[in-house]
Formats: structure tokens, C-alpha cells, sequence
């Protein structure tokens, strides 16, 4: 009896040895998605407080996850935002101060070490799908940066084509195109490519039909590879101007079209959560919702709203910077949670090499590990409130926040906001607090010489 007794413990316990071994090993290879929109505004959300958009897949991903109330984009124009969630850093460290446009010279070196570069050598299947806008020489595409897959456009979508392209044999010409006119150096606004890894596959691509095809795209990759860790970056080319949306969204919203293509992409969203599901999957995947900067500031009701923030896309105000972001991984991040700790998307890295056990860049970088404040922790502070955060408008530094405080500079015109009190930074304060300028604005100094002598 005492004999059956101990093989019977032991048996459990070697099983329940198994069972914890088999989870780690799950865990320690997440799938990750992040999901990023193109100008969408802060308030552009419902759970963000819209009053007329109406987004119910990515207000339940909230219920089931996080939100993040002050989530900060490092850029706030198109290409040096992308830079900087790809390799975690500031972008000019990594020579992407500026926005780039077709047949750009530059672009994001393959030197640097992209979240998909990192990754693959953990043996992820990796896709891009959806605007790049890193450089379109073949140097500087998703396929020479970590991705297996690509599939997008290569810039913004009020762009043009580069004459240069590779084209596929079985190219889709559109609206009276020809190889001869996209060959051309003619500037056609609005006329973009798609492309397939790196060729042209469509010119001009068909921008109604962009956030359904993305979608597509994205849910048979998730599907092909869902015997294996994966990571997916779905850059979707909208709500950047001009707008554009599917038939089946098109005059729906409230808030007219640029309601209706904030609806489509939050379709979008549930797409890939249900995909998740019926998989099986959504307990090993962390998916992430956020945007790559603030609205456009338009009087046409074509632009976003960033409200109760000041400030646009293209101005370091929080408004061109703060940006919505929720996160999910069932299991593994407290539903419901909120938090108000800063974070960045230049955190995205570092966090995913903490989670999956790679290796970040031996170059330095800007990111810090948010797992803490992403699954949820109540006790959990912001890396940032040691260091700052910072605000660059291309290569020029023109704020610092450090906790509840911020101050910028413009040409020598000095603002200090409490954002605690002051979210629509309307009050300032500098006057009243010139101990705490003289400090912040060391900070800045300091920072900004350090990151220009250690630029990659």
C-alpha cells in the first residue's frame, strides 16, 4: 500500500513537473501582434472616450486587457514613428529623423536591429502587412529588416510611386496605368502601389479595398502559422488622409467617413481576436492596439480628434504625441486594467526580448521593459519617471516629461505643465516653478548630447 502510495505521488508529481514544463515553454514563445493605425487621434476610440465613433472590438479588448491613458508615440509624423517602435529607440538615433517619401535615398539601415530581426532568431514566422514607410529601395524593405512577409504599401497613401520598382510579371494596372506612365518621374498624388514582398503587384492599388485586404492578409498568415510562434505587424494605411472605406462601412458612422474608417479598422481588430479564438490561440498571443501619431488638424471633418489633449499631428504637443493603446493576452494581463504610467512605443521591444528571452541590440537603445505595467500590476511605476521621456520633432529636442511635469522649448519660448492638473497643457506654469525648468532643462541637455554621440 505505502508502495502504491509513492508511485502514485510521484507519478503526480512528475506529471504536474510535465504539465509546468509544457506552459513555460508556451509561454516563453508568445505570439505578438501589434496592430498600429496611421493618425489616428486619442479620443478616437470609444473606451478613449468618442462620442460618435463606435468601436466595440477594441472597447471589449480593453474589458479583456489594458489601457493605457498615457501612451506616447515617439514621433509625430509618419517615418520616424515607425522607426522608432521597430528598433526601440529615439529615431534619430537611428537615422530616421524625418519623413521619407518615394525614391528617398534613405531609409532605416538593415544594420539596425528590428523587433522582427530579433525574432526570427528565436525561429518566429514574422510578417509586415500594411504601410512600411521606412525606404523603398530594396536595402531598406520589410524583407531586408526581419519580415518574411510583406505585403502594403510602401509609404504614406497621398503619396506617389517610385519610378524604380521592381514590378511583378503579374502586375494589376488600374485607372489607365501603364509600365510606361509608372515608369514615369511624373508626381501622381494619391496613386500608390501595392506591393508584394519586393514588387509592385497593383499600381494604382484600389484604397477602398486596403483595410479589408490587410485583414485578409493578416488572418491567413495567423492561420498558416498557427503551429508556431509568430509576429505580426499590421500597420493599417488609415485614418491617414485621403480616406477611404469599404462598401459595407462607407456612410455608416456618425462621424461621417472618417468615422466610418475608424469603424472598419476596429472590424478589423475583431477579425483578428476572433481568428485568435477559434484557434485557440488567444491565451499564448499579445496583441497590442496603438497609433503612430496624433490627428491631422483639418476643418473638413476629415481629421481625427485628440481631445481633451492640445495640439496635432506634427507638434510635440501631447495631442501629437499621446495616442490610444490597449493590449491583450488572456491569462497573462489583468482584464480591465488601467494605467497612467507613461509608456512608449519605443518600450515594445525591449519588453517582447523580455517576454520571448531574445537578445535586444549591443548598440544603445531608448526602450525599457513595461511587462510590469503591461500585465497589470497595480504596484508597478513607469522606467520613464527616472529618465524622462522626450519629444523630438526630427533631429531637435523640444520637450522633456518626467512624471507628472513637462516642459518645452521652442526657440527659447519656455512652457512647464503639470499634466496631473493640466491635460490640455493651458496653463503655464514656468514662471511660478523655475527650480523645476533649470532641472528639466539639464535633462534635456544632457539627454540630447548623449543620444548625438551615440547616434547608430
Amino acid at each position: 500500500m505505502k508502495f502504491n502510495n509513492f508511485f502514485l505521488i510521484n507519478s503526480i508529481i512528475a506529471f504536474l513537473c510535465c504539465t509546468m514544463c509544457l506552459v513555460a515553454q508556451k509561454n516563453s514563445s508568445p505570439n505578438i501582434i501589434i496592430f498600429f493605425t496611421d493618425d489616428q487621434g486619442y479620443q478616437d476610440v470609444g473606451v478613449f472616450g468618442s462620442p460618435l465613433i463606435q468601436t466595440p472590438n477594441l472597447d471589449q479588448m480593453a474589458e479583456n486587457g489594458i489601457k493605457f491613458t498615457d501612451f506616447y508615440s515617439a514621433s509625430s509624423v509618419c517615418s520616424p514613428s515607425r522607426a522608432a517602435l521597430l528598433t526601440g529607440s529615439y529615431p534619430p538615433r537611428v537615422g530616421v529623423p524625418k519623413v521619407l517619401w518615394p525614391n528617398s535615398p534613405g531609409g532605416l539601415s538593415n544594420e539596425e536591429l528590428t523587433i522582427a530581426d530579433m525574432l526570427k532568431t528565436k525561429n518566429y514566422a514574422t510578417a509586415c502587412i500594411g504601410k512600411w514607410h521606412l525606404g523603398d529601395q530594396p536595402e531598406y524593405l520589410p524583407s531586408a529588416q526581419g519580415f518574411d512577409e510583406y505585403y502594403g504599401i510602401p509609404f504614406s497613401n497621398d503619396m506617389s510611386v517610385n519610378p524604380n520598382s521592381k514590378v511583378s510579371e503579374n502586375i494589376v494596372f488600374r485607372e489607365g496605368m501603364t509600365i510606361d506612365s509608372l515608369r514615369q518621374k511624373k508626381w501622381r498624388g494619391r496613386k500608390v502601389p501595392l506591393m508584394k514582398q519586393d514588387e509592385v503587384v497593383e499600381y494604382p492599388v484600389d484604397q477602398t479595398t486596403l483595410t479589408k485586404r490587410y485583414t485578409e492578409s493578416a488572418v491567413e498568415f495567423i492561420t498558416n502559422n498557427k503551429d508556431k510562434a509568430f509576429f505580426l505587424y499590421l500597420a493599417h494605411s488609415m485614418p491617414h488622409i485621403p480616406l477611404y472605406a469599404s462598401p459595407e462601412f462607407k456612410g455608416k458612422s456618425k462621424r461621417g467617413l472618417y468615422g466610418d474608417v475608424i469603424e472598419e479598422i476596429d472590424w478589423s481588430m475583431g477579425q483578428i481576436l476572433k481568428t485568435l479564438e477559434s484557434l485557440g490561440l488567444d491565451d499564448n498571443t499579445l496583441v497590442i492596439f496603438t497609433s503612430d501619431n496624433g490627428p491631422w488638424k483639418l476643418d473638413n471633418g476629415e481629421g481625427g480628434s485628440a481631445l481633451p489633449l492640445r495640439g496635432y499631428k506634427f507638434e510635440t504637443l501631447e495631442g501629437g504625441m499621446r495616442v490610444p493603446m490597449i493590449a491583450q493576452w488572456k491569462g497573462e494581463i489583468k482584464a480591465g486594467s488601467v494605467t497612467s504610467e507613461v509608456a512608449s512605443t519605443i518600450d515594445l521591444l525591449p519588453t517582447i526580448a523580455y517576454l520571448t528571452g531574445a537578445k535586444v541590440s549591443e548598440k544603445p537603445i531608448d526602450g525599457k521593459n513595461i511587462w510590469k505595467l503591461l500585465s497589470g500590476s497595480n504596484r508597478a511605476k513607469s522606467p520613464h519617471n527616472k529618465d524622462g521621456f522626450y519629444y523630438y520633432k526630427e533631429s531637435t529636442l523640444e520637450a522633456v516629461r518626467k512624471g507628472d511635469w513637462k516642459l518645452r522649448i521652442i526657440n527659447e519660448k519656455i512652457a512647464l505643465y503639470n499634466l496631473k492638473n493640466d491635460i490640455s497643457e493651458s496653463t503655464n506654469v514656468a514662471d511660478q516653478y523655475p527650480k523645476k525648468v533649470k532641472k528639466l532643462r539639464k535633462m534635456m541637455d544632457e539627454f540630447d548630447a548623449d543620444l548625438k554621440e551615440n547616434q547608430h
